[in-house]
């Protein structure tokens, strides 16, 4: 996997990487997450695509920056880095909080968005069913610190739990991360519903998610499926909440496959 400072834009006041050319794809990270995510699909698509990978403030490279306390103010902020940068058309990929967050962006300018894609998440910020309550993470969150709650909280996200081999890496960019954004994005996850806006999104969408996924049961998963007008589903058998480093192979098939499908139409 390249380094973690690997296609950094330099220079820029909204932190992001990019590289490549061509029809653009936009990677927007989850909680505790960071652009460092997405360094192998940046390495992989970058072939064929001009692959942007923002940070959300607080998080990653954008760490110093302070959080928000709104899904809406993230996709905001989103839309406002990709003006800055001169993306008008894009395909959007949201992971987790991300997926929140590209739902929005989605409602906002969705003459703009050819493609969402929808990774291990739903339209519901509370995550019913998830491993713990939003108010069991925020109340370990501040008697634990940031560092040890990002290695526990990361080590659902894989089936393998402490004994995968991804789990320092998710750790690293999850300690860029301040208590304060993550105390903010655990209050805007839990005000934000997006199920009344899936009808509104019409554009051709995938469901992306591994079936063994903590954070984001089944139902969820169904809602999106079933409430987004032209949507197709796409399941990672044995695979968890980051499931495109538990099984990379497998979740880049799927996305070449779906961008590919973009380009012809």
């Amino acid at each position: 996997m390249p380094a973690q400072s690997d296609y950094i834009v330099e220079g820029h006041p909204k932190p992001h990487r990019r590289a490549g050319a061509g029809a653009r794809i936009v990677l927007l990270h989850g909680f505790l997450g960071g652009s460092a995510h997405w360094q192998a699909e940046i390495a992989r698509f970058s072939a064929t695509h001009d692959v942007i990978a923002p940070d959300l403030p607080g998080f990653g490279e954008a760490g110093a920056m302070p959080g928000y306390d709104r899904i809406e103010r993230m996709a905001d902020y989103l839309i406002d880095l990709l003006d800055d940068i001169g993306v008008t058309a894009f395909s959007l990929l949201g992971h987790s909080m991300g997926g929140m967050v590209a739902q929005s962006v989605a409602a906002k300018i969705p003459d703009r968005v050819h493609r969402l894609i929808l990774y291990g998440t739903g339209p519901l910020g509370v995550m019913p069913d998830r491993f713990e309550t939003l108010d069991v993470s925020r109340r370990r969150l501040r008697e634990d610190g940031i560092e040890n709650s990002v290695r526990r909280i990361a080590a659902t996200w894989l089936v393998k739990r402490e004994h995968d081999p991804n789990l320092p890496f998710l750790a690293s960019v999850g300690d860029c991360a301040s208590v304060d954004a993550a105390l903010k994005a655990f209050d805007a996850m839990e005000h934000w519903d997006g199920r009344q806006q899936l009808p509104s999104l019409r554009m051709p969408s995938l469901i992306l998610w591994g079936d063994r996924d903590r954070s984001y049961r089944w139902p969820q998963i169904e809602t999106l499926w079933t409430g987004l007008p032209n949507a197709s589903l796409a399941a990672v058998p044995g695979a968890s909440h980051a499931a495109h480093l538990e099984k990379p192979r497998v979740v880049h098939a799927i996305l070449e496959d779906a961008l590919n499908e973009a380009a012809s139409q």
